[in-house]
């Protein structure tokens, strides 16, 4: 049965790249392409679940394909099946193949039709690696997956600011939780000395044994993988991404944010249980976490005068609460919310359009003054007090501002002062000396060669930063992103046994993405004669072909699992020693914001509003 498995990714693989050689014009292929490969998985899932259940349905494990094997790593895709997994595959075919029917008629005509549902079968590609995981690796595919096809179906409408706008503030906070799986993935090969699977991390002697001789390392393994776990399913301090990601389609955010992509925070907790089980002071913080999401959000959603954002805080609120069962234990009682609160936050936002009126209706009929309850015995100061800040939603906005957003763009504002001439000029000599100091590290100090670790990881991230500040030199910006991974490799370099196969194997792939991205800006400019990212361009209108090309390019330049930067990524990380923690941190921060400088790049030249000329849009390309 293990081998059968596969199947369940490998059809929802197939039905995307079918779907991409469809005409826009062919609507009805488009949807039936989409339903067809979700009913099909569908009910081969129902089917295997009950040969599953009929036998004697222990854990299912198959590893899969070993994608590069070293004699100190593997990395391999490695797929696992169990009542988790039975849970939410079942819940995400289910409400997966009742939108796409939905959507068939609701989006008719509709300008992007065949980009819609493109985004869908992609998104159900990345949710199905991610439930069907068996390794953090394999997970973290399907992470990566979830959060770009997020970006794109929130910037759905891509010729409004708004949209765009929100798509970018959530895929920022997406990235901040990135930075929690990437070290716990990075501590966990040091943890265990091996890619460990979630098969063995359910066998409680090996956790006991390991965690008695690494107590530490443990804690801040599941912290990691907490802080990635709030992020992706919006508890505070991040739950005010929720709301403004309803900027796409309705039937999106209910797929979405309503019912599967939000609980997937929940999914890995009940996936990492087994390791955490023993940690009380972890089970301590969700608890905790989880009582006060459930209390801030449940207030701000009674204040809401919009329907999508009241359903989106309902739904933290009761996301918080799932968190809590999780804690405790109760694994089967968690199961059963999270399938109960997807499909009626699938309802309540397929609905939501005609909620308004039927509320008038409802209330010019029967209305009823509403009673003060339990709440006469709230002194009134205190309700006053929590009303106020609920109307504020708590300034969580301002507070991911203050404490996220503004410090990367300062960081970025700082080292403005880099230019071009400067990489040319200063960068590149440095990069030479760096290289040969790591041909020749044995003659250097232990002291020195962790100083010039240190020194060359912040020159990569000071890449970044000031890629992700720049506005007018946007082939410059491109580079700055690609040359962090050369940084990063000459930073890893001067551990032991990071050998040219290796660097090679990282470099290729984002090295490669880069020289065929430049020569898509290059063809941009040619057309248009500008090129900058002041503004939104809406270069997506006229160039459509352009716009699909160089997000690729974007994907591969940042590491996405469609280069072998992807695997190099894991490589990286394998090398840095567990007491390496700072150097881990710089190197994570620096991966994670030159994915955002990418897709702010993507963003301002192909989204937004097009005011180019009549000639431009005629580009056939």
């Amino acid at each position: 049965m293990e081998l059968l498995l596969q199947l369940f990714v490998l059809l929802p693989l197939l039905g995307y790249v079918i779907s991409l050689f469809i005409p826009e014009k062919k609507e009805r292929t488009l949807s039936a392409v989409a339903y067809s490969t979700v009913g099909i998985y569908l009910l081969a899932l129902i089917a295997f679940t009950i040969n599953w259940l009929i036998g004697p349905h222990k854990a299912l494990n198959l590893k899969d394909v070993i994608i590069y094997h070293s004699d100190e790593y593997e990395f391999y895709i490695d797929f696992y099946f169990d009542r988790i997994t039975a849970i939410f595959a079942f819940v995400g075919g289910f409400l997966t193949f009742l939108i796409t029917i939905y959507s068939r008629v609701y989006l008719h005509r509709e300008n992007g039709y065949k980009r819609f549902f493109n985004t869908i079968l992609f998104f159900f590609l990345g949710y199905n690696i991610t439930v069907f995981s068996g390794n953090f690796e394999t997970l973290f595919m399907g992470w990566e997956v979830l959060g770009i096809s997020s970006f794109l179906l929130i910037a759905f409408y891509r010729e409004r600011y708004l949209p765009v706008k929100n798509a970018l503030k959530v895929f920022f906070i997406y990235r901040i939780g990135d930075i929690g799986l990437i070290l716990a993935m990075w501590l966990s090969h040091h943890l265990w000395h091996e890619n460990i699977t979630f098969a063995k991390l359910s066998n409680y002697e090996i956790i006991h044994e390991h965690l008695q001789n690494h107590s530490f390392e443990g804690t801040i393994v599941a912290l990691m993988v907490l802080i990635a776990a709030y992020a992706k399913s919006a508890q505070l301090p991040f739950s005010s991404w929720l709301p403004r990601a309803m900027e796409g389609p309705t039937p999106s955010s209910a797929i979405f944010y309503g019912s599967l992509s939000v609980h997937l925070g929940a999914f890995l907790m009940l996936r990492t249980y087994p390791f955490i089980e023993n940690q009380y002071i972890v089970r301590g913080i969700m608890i905790a976490m989880g009582l006060f999401t459930s209390f801030v959000a449940m207030n701000i959603a009674r204040v809401q005068s919009s329907v999508k954002s009241q359903i989106a805080y309902s739904s933290i609120s009761q996301i918080g609460l799932i968190f809590i069962e999780i804690a405790l234990g109760f694994e089967t009682l968690a199961l059963i919310h999270f399938a109960g609160n997807a499909f009626l936050r699938t309802y309540q936002l397929l609905v939501s359009p005609s909620v308004a009126s039927y509320l008038i209706r409802e209330q010019f009929f029967n209305f009823n003054p509403a009673h003060r309850g339990a709440n006469k015995f709230i002194p009134k100061k205190l309700m006053n007090s929590v009303y106020l800040l609920s109307l504020k939603e708590w300034n969580l906005d301002q507070f991911n501002y203050a404490w996220l957003w503004h410090p990367l763009k300062k960081g970025g504002r700082i080292f403005k002062f880099v230019r071009e001439r400067h990489i040319w000029m200063i960068f590149l000599p440095v990069f030479i000396l760096g290289v040969i100091a790591s041909v020749n590290k044995e003659l250097l100090s232990i002291d020195l060669v962790r100083v010039l670790e240190i020194v060359f990881a912040l020159i990569g991230l000071i890449m970044v930063l000031r890629a992700f500040a720049e506005y007018k030199n946007v082939v410059m910006s491109w580079w700055l992103i690609a040359l962090n991974h050369c940084w990063i490799a000459l930073a890893v370099s001067f551990n032991e046994n990071f050998s040219i196969t290796e660097t090679f194997l990282y470099l290729s792939g984002a090295l490669v993405a880069a020289i065929f991205g430049t020569i898509i800006l290059k063809k941009i400019r040619n057309k248009e004669g500008r090129l900058d990212i002041s503004e939104f361009n809406g270069f997506a209108v006229p160039y459509k072909t352009l716009a699909f090309l160089f997000l690729l390019c974007g994907l591969g330049i940042t590491g996405f699992p469609i280069t072998p930067t992807f695997i190099g990524e894991d490589l990286i990380f394998s090398h840095i020693h567990e007491n390496q923690f700072f150097l881990a941190a710089i190197i994570s921060i620096s991966l994670i914001i030159d994915g955002l400088a990418m897709v702010r790049i993507y963003a301002r030249l192909f989204l937004g509003p097009y005011s180019g000329s009549s000639v431009s849009v005629q580009h056939s390309s």
